[in-house]
């Protein structure tokens, strides 16, 4: 049975029992906690712990997850795999432990042709919680299984919580027997390893309301929940390779086709060798990982979710290398895991382009990378044997991460091809410094020094902000809470002039900070007092907070205060905002669908834009798409708003902007209609004419397969026109030309130029033949040796190897060594040139150059034939040279 066909059956047995069918949520977690939805029941925490009202008594959804934690395990063993699907169905507060079980067992055990899963029902067996006697007596009633084969463990198995103190439960789960030749008999007990008796489905029952949680088995039951529910967990891949009868879930029908291309690719036969198999299996999850990924809008970059990625495609292509594919390999082996896919994913197919324009840039940077990058590994690991300690520090480790994009396990491999170990702890602890500022600038942005538990007491005391930035500018409003930067709680005490604090407000006009779009500026009065706006963030999910510095009076909680947002800011905040969507509705009809939004970020007059996209933009499709935008702009189409379900939306053709996590329901954003509809709670103009004037700055990479535009608009746009005609005019008048013949002088000027350039560059190529005549004819005999020592003038570093080597040739057979100083610009270049004669008697040059070195005050390196260095005191360069010329005489004997 077809995944696919799997994934169809669970859905459609749980719509015919009264399950509202919920689409996959986006592999990026709504959980700023979580970098990934991590298990099927993430999208309903809020409902399953009663933070928000749940839209429907029952549900079920097929969600798509990503787990890393054991990336190490891909391919070593049947059951690790970094993404993977997890079919779910929940009630919330409506059939609890028996309807659990019977729409579970109904699935499993009911005839294939009937549109169940058509499993033996003798080769199921289930596990429930040490006293759970209901689960235990549900199942023999229902499922008529005997007691032996309704097994009890404890809570380390059986009991789930979230982690923290809320709801919680015990659980059962269903397990199937693979037969006696994957293990010994006797159940999920005795199977510790899970390799003969493979758990399917858990179904866990959220019953007791716990706290002061400690572990996953010390916490404290405080009672029953008034509504119970149930989260259920079946995993689609383990399931899938049951019911096709392979060995593990790299040969099911999703997976396969991808390891069985990169197995023809290598010319590798899967079975016969078990490091190559792992190898091809982990190429087979990784690609597919990655593929789902980037259609869920991450990128792949050095922190976070993108370091993810970046991981995952680079660890795929270094295995087809070491498979012994020189070739890039993911233009093979995307394709066919997007066709292996695409059964239940259909929008892999019509976003290919974007998705694999991203991978094959990424695979293209790392091949780069892995040129540059290896040479820093092998001076680092050639260094490292030299001083007798084969290690790499995680400082190294940390720039091969930080500097060239080198995964901790591709290094650790590396490393150990080479028989030398990496400091993974120091590695860490770099990386968790690097984490944690980046942590605490993103948490001092939206809570300042404030702990958030503060403005969480504040939403449960006085519920969420009346939040009005759609319909109004100015409102009046009541002060809930004062919380002083620096303050741990929402603080009674007045702030008086000059102090700058965060504001919560039962009602406000203030747009805060989301989407890309800055926070509003403006002011708050009351009797007596004046405060102005500076930032407005959303520290938790439902409440507003003002930070404000107070100009008069004193702002204490209860006061009664007008909120009023700067006119002048929202507009032309609107006007970046509107034109941001301009802008993506413009690049996509010049450049083509795939040339889709990352990212952005708008304030008052600018905006810039992140599209998924291959190589800088020519200056035609510049001008094409500022014209495009322009041509909108006049056009002055009507931008509207309006609300309606995520699948509604979708259906309606709304673009989500990739990596955002969205509710049930969204707003729509349309600007001339079906031009650009897009997904989005920002503010906007009325009609595109209001933009006014929008001109493009620039034009840069941000990354392997990403281009950012930017540009200005509304008044912002008309300055900078202006200051492109002033200085248009000025130049003119500099060069006595007309304006519209400025190209044609400045260009007749850089050729002349390029022409002295290469006149000059002959000139020094003519006085440095000449240079390297006079200096060889005057060679020194040192222990049978010809020694040239010079300090021609003005030379750089470049010039001078040139005329070392210049040297160095015409001092015939015999063993030579060649040493020039000069001083060009306050600093000195050093280089040391030997023959291979001189190398045959023991010399070496980085010897001479380190010699050299010491009275210029400097260091240098290279090979052992020449080698090159530079100092910073000029005056040493008499002594520099005799400390060469010394160091052959030593080494010769003399």
């Amino acid at each position: 049975m077809q995944t696919a066909e799997i994934r169809r059956r669970f859905l459609e047995h749980f719509a015919q029992r009264g399950h509202t069918v919920v689409p996959s949520a986006s592999l990026v977690s709504p959980d700023p906690s979580l970098l990934f939805t991590v298990a099927g029941m993430v999208p309903f925490i809020p409902y399953l712990t009663g933070r928000e009202p749940a839209p429907f008594a029952r549900a079920t959804s097929v969600q798509k997850c990503v787990r890393t934690l054991d990336i190490e395990e891909v391919g070593k063993t049947t059951r690790h795999g970094t993404f993977f699907q997890m079919n779910g169905n929940f009630s919330f507060g409506d059939y609890f432990k028996e309807g659990a079980i019977q729409h579970a067992w109904q699935l499993l055990t009911g005839p294939v042709a009937d549109g169940g899963l058509g499993f033996d029902p003798e080769r199921l067996w289930v596990t429930v919680y040490l006293d759970d006697d209901e689960a235990a007596e549900a199942w023999a009633r229902i499922a008529g299984l005997p007691v032996e084969r309704i097994q009890r463990l404890g809570k380390k198995d059986n009991y789930w919580h979230t982690g923290a103190a809320g709801p919680g439960g015990p659980c059962s789960e269903i397990y199937y027997d693979r037969g006696p030749e994957s293990g010994p008999d006797g159940g999920p007990l005795v199977d510790t390893a899970g390799d003969r008796f493979l758990e399917i489905w858990n179904l866990v029952f959220m019953q007791y309301e716990l706290t002061d949680v400690r572990s996953k088995e010390e916490f404290t039951v405080v009672g029953e929940l008034p509504n119970k529910n149930i989260d259920t967990g079946m995993g689609l891949e383990r399931v899938a390779f049951l019911l096709q009868g392979v060995d593990n879930m790299y040969e099911i029908d999703e997976v396969a086709p991808v390891l069985r291309r990169a197995a023809e690719l290598s010319g590798v036969t899967y079975g016969e060798d078990h490091e190559a198999d792992v190898r091809l299996r982990v190429v087979a999850d990784h690609v597919r990982s990655g593929l789902m990924l980037i259609g869920d809008g991450v990128t792949p970059g050095n922190e976070g979710r993108g370091y993810i990625l970046r991981r995952l495609l680079r660890r795929a292509v270094r295995s087809m290398k070491l498979l012994g594919v020189e070739d890039a390999s993911l233009p093979e082996l995307l394709p066919v895991s997007r066709d292996a896919m695409s059964a239940s994913y259909p929008e892999l197919a019509t976003d290919f382009a974007r998705i694999s324009a991203v991978a094959y840039a990424e695979e293209e940077a790392f091949r780069r990378t892995l040129t540059s990058g290896t040479a820093l590994f092998d001076t680092a690991v050639a260094a490292a044997k030299g001083a007798g300690t084969p290690s790499l520090t995680g400082e190294q480790a940390f720039s091969l991460h930080d500097t060239y994009g080198f995964p901790i396990d591709v290094t650790l491999e590396m490393a150990a091809e080479q028989g030398v170990t990496v400091d993974e702890e120091g590695f860490r602890a770099l990386m968790t410094e690097q984490r944690d500022r980046a942590r605490a600038d993103a948490r001092a942005k939206r809570t300042g020094s404030v702990d958030v538990l503060a403005y969480r007491r504040l939403l449960a005391e006085h519920g969420p902000t009346d939040w009005q930035a759609y319909e109004t500018l100015r409102t009046d409003a009541r002060v809930l809470g004062v919380v002083a930067e620096g303050d741990d709680d929402a603080a009674p005490r007045p702030v008086g002039p000059g102090e700058i604090t965060r504001v919560v407000l039962d009602r406000t006009p203030f747009y805060a900070e989301s989407g890309g779009q800055v926070a509003d500026a403006g002011i708050l009065t009351w009797d007596g007092g004046r405060a102005e706006v500076i930032d407005v963030q959303r520290p938790v999910k439902g409440l507003v907070a003002h930070q404000v510095r107070v100009l008069e009076g004193e702002l204490r909680e209860g006061a009664e205060l007008t909120a009023e947002v700067d006119r002048e800011w929202r507009l032309s905040a609107c006007q970046a905002h509107s034109g941001t969507h301009v802008v993506h509705a413009a690049l996509r009809q010049v450049l083509g669908p795939q040339a889709l939004q990352s990212g952005s970020y708008n304030r008052p007059g600018y905006l810039r834009l992140d599209f998924a996209w291959q190589g800088a933009l020519t200056a035609q499709q510049r001008t094409d798409i500022e014209d495009v935008a322009n041509a909108a702009v006049r056009a002055d189409h009507a931008v509207s708003a309006s609300w309606m379900t995520l699948p509604e939306a979708r259906a309606f053709g709304a673009l989500a902007l990739f990596g955002e996590t969205y509710g049930e329901q969204v707003r729509v954003v349309e600007i001339g209609g079906p031009w650009s509809r897009e997904l989005c709670g920002g503010t906007h103009v009325r009609g595109s004419a209001q933009i006014g004037t929008l001109a493009l700055t620039g034009e840069s990479s941000v990354g392997s397969g990403s281009r950012r535009v930017e540009a200005v608009v509304g008044l912002e746009g008309f300055r900078y026109l202006a200051r492109e005609r002033d200085l248009v005019r000025q130049l003119a008048e500099l060069l006595k030309t007309p304006q519209d013949g400025l190209v044609e002088r400045v260009g007749g000027m850089l050729s002349r130029l390029r022409d002295v350039d290469r006149e000059l560059a002959e000139l020094r190529s003519q006085q440095n033949l000449a240079a390297a005549g006079q200096l060889a004819a005057g060679a020194q005999d040192v222990g049978g040796v010809a020694v040239v020592t010079g300090a021609p003038a003005g030379l750089g570093g470049g010039d001078l190897r040139t005329l070392a080597l210049d040297v160095r040739g015409r001092l015939g057979e015999r063993p030579a060594v060649v040493l020039l100083a000069s001083e060009s610009g306050g600093k000195v270049a050093l280089v040391a040139a030997l023959n291979p004669a001189a190398l045959a008697q023991g010399l070496s040059a980085n010897d001479v150059l380190k010699a050299a070195a010491g009275p210029v005050g400097g260091r240098g390196g290279g090979k052992a034939d020449v080698a090159q260095g530079g100092g910073t005191d000029a005056a040493g360069i008499p002594a520099a040279l005799q400390a060469g010329e010394q160091a052959v005489a030593t080494a010769t004997g003399r």
